[in-house]
This record gives C-alpha cells, structure tokens and sequence, in this order.
C-alpha cells in the first residue's frame, strides 16, 4: 500500500513538472513571436490547480489542471501556447473589469469570440489549431452582422440579436479556453484596470513596430483602442453644460446669522442684516436636446437616452423649476419640436411622446431652426445642444454662438469626423441604460 501510495505521488509530481514545462515552452514561444507582450507576459502568472478539471483565469493568474492540460497538449501540442495566449489578451484587453451591469453570459462569450478572432487574425504558427477555418468562417459571418468583432460590438450585437442555444454552444466550443468566475471579485486583485491600461498603451505604441512584420495586428489594434478608449460618465458630462443662474432661496453661504439675531433682540423688529435672497447656482434654463431619428438609430436607444437625460436634470440641485428645453426631433429635416416648461411637460412628453421620422439624417436643418428660435428670441441664454446620433450625417461648416456635444453610442471610425468646433462623446450603452439615483420606478 505505501509503495503505491509513493507511485501515486511521484506520478502526481511529474505530471505536475510535465505541465508546468509545458506552460514555460508557452510563455517562451509567446515571448520569442511578440516581443511587445513581454511586460505582459510578466505579469500574468501560469499556477498549477489540481482537480478542477478546467483552466480558470482571474485577472491576474492563469490556473491550469495539470492533467487536463497534459490530455490537451496531446491532442494538440499547440493548445498549451493558445490558451495562455487567449488568457493574456484577456487581461490586456482588461474584459474582468469591466463586467458591471452586463449580461454576463453575452460578455463572456463576446470577450472569448473577440480574442480568438485576435489570435486567429494574427495567425502565428505555434497557436494554430485544426479548428480554425471553422472557426474563422463563424467570424467572417459575425464580422458582418456585429459590424466589426471587437468584444463590444459582439455583446451589443448579442444584446439586440440573442444567439440561440445551438449558436452559443458552437461558439463555446469554438473560443472557450478559460472559465471567468472570478471576474466580479477585482477588489482581491494586485493589479489594478490602470494598471493594465499601461500595459495596454505600451503594447499599443510597440505596435506599430510589429505591424511590419507579417503578421496581422489589424485585430488587436482594434481590441486595445476599444479598450483604452477613456469612459465619460455622462452624469458629470451633462453638468459642463450648466449655465449659471439666480434661484431665489437664502443664500445661507453669505448669510450672518449673528449680526441678524443681535438686532432683533436689541431694535425689537430691525435684524442689522437682511438674509441674501438670491443665490447663484449651477442650473440647466435654456437647453436643446437634439435625437437622430433616423432609421438607424433604435428607438429604444434613442428612448433610454432621453429618459436619461431626464433623470439627471430633473435632480434638485440642477433643475429651475421654470425651464426652456425644446427636445427636438430630426433626420434629414426637422420632424418635431417638443418644448419643455417644467417638470409636467418632460413627464407628460415621456408617457405619450412618439419619435418620428427614420429617413436620412442630415443635422443641418436643427441648427438651422434653433437658429430661427434665437432670431425670435424663444431663448433667454441658451447654453447648449447635445445631439444624439451615431454620427452618419452632413454637419454645419459654421460654428454656432453656444456649445454643441455630439453623442455616440459606438465608435466608429467610418463616420464623419464632427467638426472641430463641437465636443464629441462616446458613451457606453450601459451607462445609457443605467438608473439614476433617485429615478422613477
């Protein structure tokens, strides 16, 4: 029995040694073809888990089943260098950070789906594997009906079109190498996402170097600018388009109560100091919400950020109580103008108002009637337009007298460049779709 038990052991042992040689043949192989990964590479670490029957990425760790892995490298002794690759473009992409109000199903698999598209595009000899025609023919149909196969525009695509159970099952096969349970729990990492976001800049820069070789990058270019792109909260964005105003209300900032108090108390009825009535205060008045309602922008996108555009001036601090907004509707001409007076109008807008138009989108004819408004004198100080479009359409040449912020849900890199003069935001639908706190239920 003890002799078995030490054949038990040392057979345990050297399948252990077999695979953690396997997994330094891999990080080696990575490191010798992409040069531009070796800060990367050192910061992902290969850890040997036994009994899992599966390889779980962290964020910061790969841990691999020694013996599934063996059984793997036979049946291809590419495998070993593919998963540790797809592993650690999942941490250069940083997807376990960012799974906060995603579905997480569709994330996971888009965040697979985009990373062997990345690894099958550059199409190195040591993480070749049998599957790939199969697998590259899947893309080139996903690429056309997600518009381009970073993760992003997978799960969007994903959200909109839900693949069915024999679809997602295929892809599972085709592109899950890791398991992700442990994405949600960042706070126990050492690496933070800015962190890998340097990381992510270098390889970015280091790029351009190793797009001479052979090899295609066109994909990882794509994956990294999506994921270095910087985050707008949208909250913070609309507040830069406050404008200041008087609210009549105590100004307690400016007020002594000590000096009013005295001369009550001494002259009966004549406080030394009057209380300050009005107060200035960062307030949306005279505002023009513009929304592309052509036919490529959805509806309930197009609903969602209305409604959180709402949510955000109706809070206290940011809301006069009598306002100018005019929501205005367009695609190649002005379809319908909706003005706003106070908090009845937005929510009787909200509860009955229909978008109209989904023609062709030319955003001219919007700036062409706020224009006609201002010569009528409909705004007291209008301080701003926030367009919401996916930016497939004829901009003005000439600057306006207020500031203008074209919104985006995607970003496109086909689109027409927005004129210098405007501020263009790209947000995430994620945070399009996010309650506010304090939003009606």
């Amino acid at each position: 029995m003890g002799e078995d038990r030490n054949k038990d052991k040392d057979t345990q042992l050297q399948i252990r040694n077999i695979a953690a040689e396997i997994m330094r043949l891999a990080h080696d192989g990575i490191l010798i073809n992409m040069r531009f990964l070796d800060v990367a590479l050192s910061k992902l670490k290969p850890e040997c888990r036994e009994h899992t029957g599966t390889h779980i990425y962290d964020g910061e760790r790969l841990y691999y089943d020694p013996v599934r892995l063996l059984g793997q490298y036979k049946a291809s002794q590419n495998f070993a260098a593919r998963l540790y690759l797809h592993t650690l473009l999942h941490c250069i992409f940083y997807h376990g950070f960012t799974t906060d109000k995603m579905n997480r199903q569709y994330w996971d698999m888009a965040t697979d789906i985009a990373v062997e598209h990345t690894i099958v595009d550059m199409d190195l000899p040591l993480t070749r594997l049998s599957t790939d025609d199969i697998l590259r023919s899947r893309l080139d149909v996903l690429k056309k009906q997600a518009g381009g196969l970073t993760a992003e525009k997978i799960y969007r695509y994903f959200r909109i079109e839900e693949p069915s159970a024999k679809a997602s099952a295929e892809w599972y096969k085709l592109s899950h190498y890791d398991e992700h349970i442990y994405w949600d729990k960042r706070e126990e990492l050492e690496l933070s996402m800015e962190q890998w976001r340097k990381i992510s800049e270098r390889i970015k820069a280091d790029l351009k170097s190793f797009s001479k070789d052979k090899n295609n990058a066109e994909s990882m270019e794509q994956n990294l600018k999506e994921a270095t792109r910087e985050r707008y909260h949208y909250t913070d964005f609309l507040r830069r388009f406050m404008v200041m105003g008087e609210s009549i209300q105590m100004n307690d900032d400016e007020f002594d109560y000590i000096y009013y108090t005295y001369g009550l108390n001494t002259y009966g009825n004549m406080p030394l100091v009057e209380p300050l009535e009005y107060k200035d205060s960062n307030k949306i008045k005279d505002f023009v919400i513009a929304l592309d309602t052509s036919a490529s922008c959805r509806g309930e996108i197009v609903q969602a950020f209305l409604n959180k555009t709402y949510n955000i001036m109706q809070g206290q601090e940011n809301f006069f109580n009598k306002i100018n907004v005019h929501i205005i509707q367009c695609d190649s001409e002005v379809r319908q103008d909706t003005k706003i007076t106070g908090r009845k109008d937005f929510d009787l807008f909200m509860e009955q108002g229909r978008l109209t138009g989904f023609g062709s989108t030319d955003f001219r004819p919007v700036f062409s009637y706020v224009e006609q408004l201002q010569e009528e004198h409909e705004f007291d100080n209008l301080k701003g337009m926030i367009y919401f479009t996916d930016g497939y359409g004829i901009y003005p040449e000439q600057m306006p007298d207020y500031d203008v912020a074209f919104v985006f849900l995607h970003d496109d890199d086909n689109a027409p460049k927005v004129p210098p003069w405007a501020i263009r935001l790209v947000l995430d639908e994620e945070d399009i779709e996010e309650p506010e706190s304090g939003d009606k239920k």
